[in-house]
């Protein structure tokens, strides 16, 4: 059977925000509207909006209000900041850049940082070759200054999570949370597959904000294994494209024989 990927981030945060445990870890999201976007700026002070469709960060746009400004909504676009008197003049501007897309609204996360620079993390879960899911590596990413988005593709820099991770925990937490972030990964994918019988792995992009509280930013059905080449253990990458190999997303690389 064919691995099955869901490509509309709002039908996977709707098979998500079904379960209990993971609807406390999602934060607000809902198609874009004007309304939704002017209730939501007033709440959160800061929203993204991105496209219901699309993979590396693109189209992704960070909106925001800044009440004590002259100037005080704005939003960004790959490094171009605008701004706006007027919550209207912005709103027709985001518009004009969005086209006929579908959008989503996501509320802010107000990211963890590490000098200076923010980061989230992909977790890659997988199912294993005893047909179960299983939490098979986690990386950091760190965005550059100048970009909102922390994806490989948009230059940011993969790193493990002990490094990003040791200014605002001791060793002990750190195990702790790594094996948290790993539960809640195998419990997300258990969840999608509830409505999506036919995947056999995702790319949980979470983020850490400054209460160190996860959230689950987006989740990728088709996610790319080789970000995990980059980390110094080998065994992550050779795990993941074995369970990879396993059930049909790779073939089986063919060993040379001896001359």
């Amino acid at each position: 059977m064919a691995i099955q990927r869901v490509h509309s981030k709002w039908a996977k945060t709707a098979a998500l925000l079904v379960s209990e445990l993971l609807r406390q870890y999602i934060p607000e999201t809902s198609p874009f509207r004007r309304e939704t976007v002017r209730s939501m700026l007033d709440q959160y002070g800061m929203i993204y909006v991105k496209p219901d469709r699309g993979t590396f960060g693109n189209g992704v746009i960070r909106v925001e209000k800044l009440p004590s400004s002259s100037l005080p909504y704005q939003f960004q676009l790959d490094k171009k900041i605008r701004q706006f008197t007027t919550f209207d003049a912005m709103y027709k501007r985001l518009l004009s850049v969005q086209r006929t897309r579908p959008y989503l609204a996501q509320k802010g996360i107000k990211l963890l940082q590490y000098r200076n620079r923010r980061f989230d993390f992909r977790v890659m879960v997988q199912h294993n070759l005893s047909n179960e899911w299983e939490t098979t590596g986690i990386i950091g990413r760190l965005g550059l200054p100048s970009k909102i988005v922390t994806n490989y593709h948009s230059g940011a820099t993969p790193l493990p999570f002990s490094t990003l991770m040791s200014p605002h925990m001791s060793e002990h937490r750190q195990t702790e949370y790594l094996n948290f972030l790993s539960h809640l990964g195998v419990e997300t994918a258990k969840q999608l597959q509830l409505i999506y019988p036919g995947i056999k792995e995702i790319g949980v992009d979470f983020a850490i904000d400054t209460n160190l509280h996860p959230w689950i930013l987006e989740v990728n059905t088709l996610p790319d294994p080789f970000l995990f080449r980059k980390l110094n253990d080998r065994r992550v990458f050779k795990r993941i494209y074995q369970y990879a190999v396993g059930y049909g997303r790779f073939k089986a690389r063919k060993r040379k024989k001896p001359a």
